[in-house]
C-alpha cells in the first residue's frame, strides 16, 4: 500500500523539475516533487558567497528567464522574478589597450517585456566594429537583418519544441533549405573556429567568437557547434539581444517558480531521496524513496536527473536494451568545465581601454585577453588540457553589482569570473584544491595588464568553484561541465544525448525526462522540461498551453 499518492511526481527538483512540476500542477495533476538536497532548485541557485553580505551564482549566472514561456505562463514577475536590461550587452578588452563595446540593439521594457529595436544602439555598435573593419561592421548590419527575418523566430521554434525525428526538418534545418536565409549548408558541419574565420576577418572579431562559444555551449575551437550554437553565440557577440540580469540573484528564478507551484497547490519535499521509479505492467506506478517509503503516481512519474542516472539507477539496466545501455555510458561530457566564481572588490576595474572606448566596463559580459585568433584557435584548447588553464587567459567577468545593489555591501562590488577548464578526471582533489589558489593568485597578477587597480589590495576575497567542486555538488555533471553532457553537434537536438533518448521518454510507459541532458541543452532557461510537457500534453490529452500563444 502506498503511503501517499498524487497524479504528477518529479524525482528531482532542479530547474527543470520545478517548470515541468508548474505546468502538470496547472493541468490539474495533483503534482509532488522530491528532492534529496536541502532546497530545490539545482543550478538555479544562490549563496552568501564569498562572504556574508554579497551573492554569488555558484551555478547559472547568465539567464534569460524573461524570455521563456514559463515566465508568463505562471506570471513570475508577480511572485518576485524581475529582470534589468543593461544598455551594453558583451565586449572585450585587448592587451594593446583598444577594446571593443557592443549596444544591445533589441531592448526590453522592463515593466511590460516588450522588445523594441533601436537604432542608436545599433548605429553604436556598427561604428565600433567599422573602427577596426568596414567589412565586419557591414556583416553586422547584414546578418541582423537575416536574424531579424529568419533566425530568431526559428532559434525560438526550435529550442521550445521537441525535436523532430530525422528526416523531418526541424526549425533551424528549415533555414537550410530557403535561399534567402543566408545561413550556408556547410555551417551546420564547421566548427566555431571556422565559422569565425567564414564570417569575419578581422582579428577583434574571430577571436571574441570563438571565446563566446564556450560561454554559451562549453564548446571549444575546434568543436562542431551546429546551426544552434552558430545562432545563439553570434546574437550575443554582436550585441542584437539584450543582456539581462535577475535581480537578487539566480536563486530568485527558482523562488519564484517554487512560490507559483505552491500558490497552485503543488507539493515539494526537500530531503526527500527517490530510490527507484517502481514500475507495474511496463507502466511506472510510483516512487520509492531512500527511506522505504512508496508514492504512488496515478497517470505519469517524470525524471529531472541525467539520463544515466535516471536510467541506470532509477530504473534499472534490465529495461534497456545491450544498445541503450551502451550508448548511454558513451554520453560525452568533456566540454563546459570551467574556472567559475565570484571575487569580492572595494572597487570596481579601471581599464586602460577607457582611452578608447569610455564605456569600457560597464558590460555586463566582458572579456579581456590577447588579440589573437591563431592564438585562441590553435593553442587555447591545449594549454587548458595540459596546465589546467591557458598561459594567455581569455577571462569572463559580469560586474552585476552595478546595476543590482543586492549582490554587495554599500560600496563593494562583486564580479563573476570564468575561464575553461580540463575535465574532472584530469587532475587529484589536492591538485585541484592547489590549482584553485594559483588561479586566482595569476588571475590578478594578468588583470593588471588591463586594470592596473586591480591589485590583491583592492581584492576582499574569493570563491572559485572548479570541476571538483561541481561534480560533488551536482552528480549528473560529469566531469565537472556545467551543461550536463557536450553539446558537441552531434549531442544537440534530435541526438541529444543519444537519439534513443531523445524524445523525452523512457523505456517504461508514462515516465518522462525533462533534465538538461536532453534538448536544448544546459543552462538556464534552455526547453527541455517545457518540450517534455509537450510531449506529455500530447499523450495524455492535458491542457496544450503552446496554442494558446504562438510558441
Amino acid at each position: 500500500m502506498a503511503d501517499a499518492i498524487y497524479d504528477a511526481i518529479v524525482v528531482g527538483g532542479g530547474h527543470h523539475g520545478t517548470i515541468i512540476a508548474c505546468y502538470l500542477q496547472k493541468a490539474g495533476l495533483k503534482t509532488a516533487v522530491f528532492e534529496r538536497q536541502m532546497e530545490v532548485g539545482g543550478g538555479a541557485c544562490g549563496e552568501d558567497l564569498p562572504l556574508p553580505g554579497f551573492i554569488q551564482n555558484p551555478c547559472a549566472h547568465f539567464t534569460r528567464f524573461w524570455a521563456h514561456p514559463a515566465y508568463t505562463d505562471f506570471n513570475l514577475k508577480e511572485y518576485g522574478l524581475q529582470y534589468v536590461f543593461p544598455e551594453q550587452n558583451e565586449g572585450i578588452v585587448w592587451d594593446d589597450g583598444t577594446c571593443y563595446i557592443g549596444y544591445s540593439c533589441l531592448r526590453v521594457d522592463p515593466e511590460t517585456g516588450k522588445e523594441y529595436f533601436s537604432q542608436k544602439h545599433f548605429d553604436k555598435t556598427y561604428e565600433e566594429i567599422a573602427r577596426f573593419s568596414k567589412r565586419d561592421a557591414e556583416t553586422y548590419a547584414t546578418l541582423f537583418g537575416l536574424y531579424e527575418k529568419k533566425w530568431r523566430q526559428a532559434f525560438r521554434e526550435y529550442r521550445y519544441s521537441p525535436p523532430t525525428p530525422w528526416g523531418t526538418p526541424d526549425p533551424l534545418e528549415k533555414l537550410l533549405l530557403d535561399p534567402d536565409s543566408g545561413i550556408d549548408p556547410v555551417h551546420q558541419f564547421m566548427s566555431s573556429k571556422q565559422i569565425a574565420y567564414d564570417m569575419f576577418e578581422s582579428p577583434e572579431l574571430r577571436t571574441l567568437f570563438m571565446r563566446a562559444v564556450p560561454t554559451s555551449s562549453g564548446c571549444l575551437p575546434d568543436d562542431p557547434i551546429g546551426l544552434y550554437g552558430f545562432i545563439h553565440t553570434i546574437a550575443l557577440v554582436l550585441s542584437w539581444e539584450s543582456a539581462s540580469i535577475v535581480l537578487g540573484g539566480t536563486h530568485t528564478i527558482t523562488h519564484a517558480l517554487q512560490r507559483a507551484f505552491s500558490a497552485m497547490g503543488g507539493k515539494f519535499f526537500v530531503h526527500h531521496e527517490v530510490d527507484k521509479v517502481l514500475v507495474e505492467n511496463g507502466k511506472a506506478s510510483g516512487v520509492r524513496l531512500a527511506n522505504g517509503t512508496e508514492v504512488k503516481a496515478t497517470t505519469l512519474v517524470v525524471s529531472d536527473l541525467g539520463v544515466p542516472q535516471t536510467m541506470f539507477r532509477l530504473l534499472g539496466e534490465d529495461h534497456l536494451t545491450p544498445k541503450q545501455a551502451h550508448r548511454v555510458r558513451n554520453i560525452d561530457y568533456d566540454r563546459s568545465q570551467i574556472w567559475w566564481g565570484n571575487v569580492a572588490l572595494h572597487e570596481l576595474p579601471k581599464y586602460s581601454a577607457v582611452s578608447y572606448n569610455p564605456d569600457c566596463g560597464q558590460q555586463p559580459r566582458l572579456y579581456f585577453g590577447p588579440k589573437d585568433p591563431d592564438y585562441m584557435a590553435m593553442k587555447y584548447q591545449a594549454e587548458i588540457f595540459t596546465r589546467g588553464y591557458p598561459e594567455r587567459p581569455f577571462i569572463l567577468t559580469a560586474p552585476d553589482s552595478i546595476w543590482d545593489p543586492t549582490r554587495a555591501p554599500a560600496g563593494k562590488h562583486t564580479i563573476l569570473v570564468e575561464e575553461f577548464a580540463p575535465p574532472h578526471r584530469f587532475y587529484s582533489e589536492r591538485e585541484w584544491l592547489r590549482k584553485k589558489k594559483e588561479f586566482v593568485d595569476d588571475l590578478f597578477v594578468y588583470w593588471q595588464k588591463f586594470a592596473p587597480n586591480m591589485t590583491k589590495d583592492n581584492l576582499i576575497e574569493a570563491f572559485i568553484t572548479t570541476p571538483y567542486d561541481v561534480i560533488n555538488r551536482h552528480l549528473d555533471m560529469k566531469e565537472g561541465g556545467w551543461v550536463e553532457g557536450s553539446m558537441y553537434a552531434s549531442q544537440i537536438g534530435r541526438f541529444r544525448p543519444c537519439p534513443e533518448f531523445s524524445n523525452y521518454k523512457t523505456p517504461v510507459q508514462n515516465m518522462y525526462i525533462c533534465s538538461s541532458n536532453l534538448h536544448s541543452a544546459g543552462g538556464i532557461g534552455r526547453g527541455s522540461s517545457y518540450n517534455a510537457y509537450k510531449v506529455i500534453a500530447e499523450e495524455h490529452g492535458l491542457r496544450r498551453f503552446w496554442e494558446e500563444r504562438s510558441y
